[in-house]
């Protein structure tokens, strides 16, 4: 599924608290954005055609939930990410980071961590 920028924006106030109102996202949206709501009435519907979101009609107005997962949208991102710039590995990865980015003392010892684990695991 692809979603856009500016559509992934209006996922992270649903995957933050669900359901909510075109009025809520918009609320929770305005101080990061110059939207008005006709532009997140119009994002809302591109992702119900995406069956990112659902609507479940409430009075005079419409609720909407995730039915995409941060988890699962994240996962795509990353796996996306890494076939396209990296052949799908992750260590060209880190060392472009490691490069370009200067990895903190604090990032190091995060991804030491991490790979003790998994040499544990395996």
């Amino acid at each position: 599924m692809s979603i856009s920028e500016a559509e992934s924006l209006v996922m992270d106030v649903l995957w933050q608290r669900h359901p909510q109102s075109a009025e809520e996202v918009l609320a929770a949206l305005a101080p990061a954005t110059q939207w008005q709501e006709p532009t997140v009435k119009t994002l809302l519907n591109r992702l119900l055609k995406k069956r990112a979101i659902a609507a479940q009609r409430d009075g005079r107005r419409y609720l909407y939930r995730p039915l995409l997962t941060r988890e699962s949208y994240v996962h795509a991102q990353s796996k996306t990410l890494l076939d396209r710039l990296f052949g799908g590995r992750v260590a060209p990865l880190v060392a472009h980071f490691s490069q370009h980015e200067k990895l903190s003392k604090k990032d190091l010892d995060e991804l030491k961590r991490l790979i003790a684990e998994l040499d544990r695991g395996r």
